[in-house]
């Protein structure tokens, strides 16, 4: 499903696609016919192209994103950023000696209504509180639920709400996490989470993420003693300021609607961007989508799960750095 909505998003951002590889040749092969491109090995790339998109598990983010670096191209990493926080530790030291630049893949930042939000929350004064919320069914593709896969709900879909609370918060930084997980009795990982993060100025967010509900919910709302702005991804578009409907930028014609609502084709205009040599911090973005912001909502993620007993943990997270998140969570319940 991603590697289409990445090709959607290059496709409307003029750029070609040179070639698709997979975990398996046949996989590879029926991308590649209906992208209309070869279909080439791993070790092949990047197949004389400046841009590699990593889509794959996070465990092979790593070894993936180094070698693209170290072949010359520029990057773009989906969240999450890697499987443990030494692979990540290896992607920001490849990233700050290479001569091609990395866009880690947070793209509910690149999205027309969080821009706005974030735009607004700006001019709120100090932010007393944030809650965002990532809410959607369970996946029923991909390996989502195997522990091998790095951790479940609050690892992969909560990655998106901790972005955006360290986005709201600005220059604050977070310095306590807690956190509750829970796992239905089916399913070997986490498929509902509720963490507390507590910031510098004494900002609290409360994030949750689920693959419980039925439908999908994406929304954002942060408030001040002077107002409050909300903003929703799914089912819908929109955004409110103290009450008042805010206008959003809309699609342009014969430009999916999802992938332009969701931040994707924005964020290939800033990897285009950063593989152009451009080194001026992107106007649009409160923080840049880099290796080292990936790396923090990593080490938040790694404190959550390490916080699940009950337990806050200070943050910057100095737990092992080696270990899963999943495998960070079941080491405190063992």
């Amino acid at each position: 499903m991603i590697s289409m909505i990445h090709a959607i998003a290059a496709e409307a951002t003029g750029v070609p696609i040179v070639a698709v590889a997979s975990r398996t040749q046949e996989r590879a092969a029926e991308r590649a016919q209906q992208i209309g491109c070869p279909s080439v090995r791993y070790d092949e790339l990047p197949a004389g192209a400046d841009v590699v998109v990593v889509a794959t598990p996070p465990s092979a983010h790593a070894a993936q994103t180094i070698a693209a670096l170290a072949a010359g191209a520029t990057v773009l990493v989906e969240k999450p950023l890697a499987r443990t926080l030494a692979e990540a530790d290896a992607i920001v030291a490849a990233a700050a000696n290479a001569s091609g630049g990395v866009v880690y893949g947070e793209n509910q930042a690149f999205a027309p209504v969080i821009q706005e939000a974030l735009r607004f929350i700006a001019h709120l004064g100090p932010i007393e509180y944030l809650d965002i919320r990532a809410l959607s069914p369970r996946p029923t593709w991909g390996d989502f639920l195997d522990p091998a896969w790095g951790g479940g709900c609050l690892f992969d879909l909560g990655a998106h709400p901790i972005a955006l609370a360290l986005l709201a918060a600005g220059n604050d930084r977070p310095v306590k996490v807690s956190a509750q997980l829970q796992r239905s009795a089916n399913i070997e990982v986490d498929d509902y989470a509720v963490v507390e993060l507590e910031f510098r100025s004494g900002l609290r967010a409360h994030l949750e993420a689920s693959w419980r509900d039925t439908s999908t919910t994406w929304d954002l709302q942060a408030s001040s003693a002077t107002g409050v702005v909300r903003a929703e991804l799914l089912p819908t578009v929109g955004l409110e300021h103290n009450g008042e409907a805010i206008g959003v930028a809309t699609a342009p014609e014969n430009v999916d609607d999802f992938v332009h609502d969701l931040g994707y084709i924005a964020q290939f205009e800033e990897v285009c961007r950063i593989w152009a040599g451009d080194s001026a911090p992107p106007a649009m973005l409160a923080q840049p989508m880099n290796t080292e912001f990936g790396r923090r909502v990593l080490e938040i993620i790694c404190a959550a799960y390490s916080a699940a007993r009950g337990t806050p943990i200070n943050l910057p997270f100095d737990g092992p750095r080696d270990l899963s998140p999943h495998q960070l969570w079941k080491s405190q319940s063992d």
